[in-house]
């Protein structure tokens, strides 16, 4: 693929042009616009949106009112983590729970086919998982490894939380 011949797959063209694929005046004239997809309730109910594209399975739940995902910093942030654990934004999943509240560990778990999930600033019992462990624990169940830590703004300038959240990722992604 080469810059002339970006190919991107259809779930994101939807989502870049959520309401039409022309938009001018004169192009309405010439050209019919119709929606690019609709849902039901149903459907939104069974899928959920995402950043990144989950090559290796890894869920992270994030809780942000001020973005769909994360806020710019707190994402430079979260990248800077997954670089230095191998990875990129194209091996995770991140779901920010703000969205679906109701959601389950469970649903989110199963529909994006997760080993590993890390909650960021959202308790396992707000994840509805049915226990509690503390920050920093990495916690198997379910065919899961769960992994409790503040929120990345906290993270951000604390050097020693930072660190702890370090050892627990070394473990983790046997680093």
């Amino acid at each position: 693929m080469d810059i002339n011949n970006i190919e991107l797959p259809g779930t994101m063209v939807v989502d870049l042009y959520q309401s039409t694929l022309v938009d001018g005046t004169e192009a309405k004239e010439k050209v019919a616009v119709a929606p690019l997809a609709t849902s039901s309730i149903a459907e939104e109910k069974s899928t959920f949106k995402s950043l990144g594209n989950n090559q290796r399975n890894v869920l992270i739940i994030v809780k942000s009112n001020e973005a769909v995902y994360l806020p710019d910093n707190e994402l430079a942030f979260l990248t800077g983590i997954l670089g230095a654990c191998k990875l990129s934004l194209a091996d995770v999943a991140i779901v920010n729970l703000t969205n679906y509240s109701d959601a389950s560990y469970k649903e989110l778990t199963t529909f994006f086919k997760s080993k590993i999930a890390l909650l960021f600033d959202v308790e396992p019992s707000q994840f509805g998982l049915p226990m509690s462990f503390p920050h920093y624990q990495l916690q198997p169940f379910a065919n899961n490894s769960f992994l409790y830590s503040p929120s990345l703004k906290d993270l951000k300038n604390d050097k020693v939380e930072k660190s702890k959240l370090w050892v627990c990722l070394k473990r983790l992604f046997n680093l």
